[in-house]
């Protein structure tokens, strides 16, 4: 079993975003803990990460919204998988105002 961190934002000013927001969390709910309004920490198998990963993948809108899974262990950045919308933030970069 492992432990990961589910993120998402779902374009909710879609026609279908609210419904599209809400079967996101239900289906986050049914697995995890959440910890912020759009953040679930969750322990699953390979096999239940898989079924849980294929259950969001058939809900969000790739072109729209943004979900992020990361896998809680080091080194982090072997274990992250992002779908759809990228929001990327490089943590090394300078930060230029």
């Amino acid at each position: 079993m492992a432990r990961y961190l589910i993120t998402y934002d779902v374009r909710s000013s879609d026609e279908d975003g609210p419904a599209r927001l809400r079967r996101v969390a239900k289906i986050c709910e049914s697995r995890g803990r959440r910890v912020q309004k759009s953040v679930f920490e969750c322990v699953l198998t390979d096999t239940q990460h898989h079924t849980f990963v294929s259950r969001l993948l058939d809900v969000i809108d790739p072109a729209a919204d943004s979900l992020r899974i990361y896998r809680i262990s080091e080194p982090l950045d072997e274990h992250l998988s992002v779908y759809g919308v990228d929001l990327s933030f490089d943590f090394t970069a300078p930060l230029i105002f």
